[in-house]
Formats: C-alpha cells, sequence, structure tokens
C-alpha cells in the first residue's frame, strides 16, 4: 500500500463555474430551510422575504441539478416542510462543515492577532474575574480587542478549552491522588488554592454536635449531593461510581441554591456537602441565600486524596506562543497580580 501524502486539491481553474457561483449565504439559506422546515418560517429566522428565500433555493436547486443530477429540495405543497432529497441531505452537512471551517479558521486568525479573547467562569469565580478585566478593560476597548466573558459550568471547564471555544477559564476542578499529573498535562494551571468539602446543614447541635466531621461517617447522613460537577466527582473518587448505594442520599440537586432553599425550608432534614469555599462563605455570612445552616469542616479522606484546585486555566503552550503585549497574556499577568491580594473563596 502505497504512503498516503498530504490531500491534494484540484487547481482554483479546475472548480466548476456553477460552484463558485454558490455563496456562503446561500449555504446558510440551506441549512436553515433544513432547521426550520419551510421558507416561509427560515425567512423569519433570517429577517428577510420569503420571495428572497425562494429565489436563493431555486438557484441551488437549479445548479446542483446541473452538478449532481439532483435537486436538493422539492415542494411538499402549501403548509408541509420541504423535502430534502438525499443529495439535499449530504450538502446541507458539508455547508455546515464549511461554514463551521471558515468560522473556526477566521475566529483562530483573530485570537492569534489578539484580536478577539474568550474566557469563561463559573459563577463563584466571577467577580474575581471582573476585578481584572477592569484593569484592562480600557486598553481592549482603545484596541479594539473583542472580550467575551462566558458563564461556563465546572463540568464543561476543560470541554470549552480543548475545543477552543474558550482561550481562558476562572473555576474549579477536582484533582485525585495519581491522577492529577495527567489530567492537567493539557493545561498551564494558575493556582489559586486547593481545599476540600464542607457540610451546610439544617440538622440541631445536638444531632450532629462540633465543627468538623469525618469523610468515613458520611454513609450514615442524610445527604443532599450534586447530581454532576465537584461533589459528584469527589464521592465517585471515594465510594466508587455507585456512590448512591452506599450512602444516604435525601435529594438529588442540580444546582447549590436548590439545595439551600431544600434545607432552609426544612423539607429535607440532613447535610448538604459543598466545597470548603462555600462553606465559608456561609459561615461568614457572604452567602445570604444560605443563611441559617450550620457550617462543618469534611475531615479526611476515604478514598484517594482528593481536592477542589481553584485557578487559572488556559490551554498549555499557548501563551508561550504570544508575544507579552497580546490579550490573554496581560489578562494573565493581570489574574496573577489580583491572585496575590485577594484570598479567593470559589
Amino acid at each position: 500500500m502505497a504512503a498516503s501524502g498530504p490531500q491534494q486539491y484540484p487547481s482554483p481553474q479546475q472548480y466548476p463555474t456553477e460552484l463558485l457561483d454558490t455563496t456562503m449565504d446561500q449555504l446558510r439559506t440551506l441549512i436553515t430551510v433544513h432547521e426550520e422546515g419551510t421558507a416561509l418560517a427560515a425567512a423569519r429566522r433570517l429577517g428577510r422575504e420569503q420571495s428572497s428565500v425562494q429565489k436563493q433555493l431555486d438557484t441551488m436547486n437549479r445548479t446542483f441539478a446541473a452538478l449532481c443530477g439532483e435537486e436538493l429540495v422539492l415542494k411538499q405543497g402549501r403548509g408541509r416542510d420541504a423535502l430534502f432529497t438525499a443529495t439535499g441531505e449530504a450538502l446541507v452537512e458539508l455547508a455546515r462543515r464549511t461554514l463551521g471551517a471558515w468560522s473556526a479558521g477566521v475566529h483562530g486568525a483573530r485570537r492569534r492577532l489578539g484580536r478577539t479573547l474568550s474566557v469563561g467562569t463559573t459563577r463563584y469565580t466571577l467577580g474575581f474575574l471582573l476585578d481584572a478585566v477592569e484593569y484592562v478593560s480600557e486598553d481592549f476597548d482603545r484596541e479594539g480587542v473583542d472580550l467575551k466573558i462566558t458563564h461556563v459550568r465546572t463540568a464543561d471547564l476543560f470541554t470549552k478549552l480543548r475545543s477552543q471555544e474558550l482561550d481562558l477559564v476562572c473555576g474549579s476542578v477536582v484533582v485525585t491522588e495519581g491522577e492529577e499529573a495527567a489530567q492537567l498535562a493539557p493545561y498551564e494551571v494558575m493556582e489559586w488554592r486547593r481545599s476540600g468539602l464542607s457540610l451546610l446543614t439544617n440538622l440541631p447541635p445536638e444531632r450532629l454536635p462540633g465543627g468538623s466531621f469525618p469523610a468515613g461517617e458520611l454513609p450514615r447522613l442524610p445527604l443532599v449531593v450534586s447530581t454532576g460537577g465537584l461533589i459528584d466527582r469527589f464521592l465517585t473518587a471515594w465510594y466508587g461510581s455507585d456512590y448512591r448505594q452506599k450512602l444516604t442520599v435525601a435529594a438529588e440537586i442540580e444546582a447549590a441554591h436548590y439545595g439551600f432553599e431544600l434545607l432552609r425550608s426544612g423539607v429535607v432534614s440532613g447535610a448538604m456537602l459543598v466545597t470548603r469555599g462555600l462553606g465559608e462563605a456561609a459561615s461568614d455570612g457572604h452567602l445570604p441565600e444560605a443563611g441559617g445552616l450550620r457550617t462543618l469542616e469534611v475531615t479526611g479522606d476515604v478514598g484517594p486524596r482528593t481536592e477542589v484546585l481553584v485557578g487559572v486555566f488556559t490551554r498549555r503552550g499557548e501563551r508561550d506562543s504570544y508575544g507579552p503585549e497580546h490579550p490573554l497574556n496581560r489578562l494573565w499577568e493581570v489574574l496573577s497580580w489580583e491572585s496575590e491580594r485577594w484570598w479567593l473563596r470559589p
């Protein structure tokens, strides 16, 4: 078998003229009609007249009937969705990839040239990020840097970095002894703090006394636990993926605030596992939604040592590929200054 070399493309002169006359706007229209079902619905979504959308469909039908031997979209009668032929279905997917590749290429060029910077933050690190952004926002505005700040769920933090949807993220991850080096290898990390877990509880002191609670005794408490995110990863590391069969789960939640409301209402009597930073914030009165709940520190481990690592993350090697004046490096530097001034509460 011959070794495969770089993919060969025809020279520009070899592309059919009809294909070259197809515009990206026409491809977008084709995709929108496929998603909306009719030319009328697509026109509403695109803010156009139906006749404009239908004209583009007719043009593409003629073009690809000549090129491929089959139209892309067939009319089905008034009020019925358009019928896409096999060729039409194939070219809709090709259109999505084409526009996606161009969009990614343009974004990559803008990112490399410092024209755009996409930053993600979890809810409890937003304030810290905004303090840093104040230092650079005026310069970024003057230089035309498009700074985008996006809320990111903890579970999606690394996924959005890997996909290059985000360039920098402030947030928390769970690291486990023996796995941390491999887990963090693809990323450059500015570590702010490490911590364990706390319990927020509405149980009276006579039933749950003191200011701490051993991790090994968690199975004897009625617990409120998150269905995903940091707490799920902690419990999986300690008890395995079937931890629900080993613990007494009084309620499962998707957001911490729902758990706070459950406990404060008294509908559920028990304790809610949270990161230590949240526990400290609640204890100090900085988390009004958890008011009235007591905080206990979870001590020890029941499996491999597991911690919450709070910090700033970006793709490893990317900052080194840019100069010091690139927006990513400038924001990183300011975040570094800020980390020395503040004790972060995640």
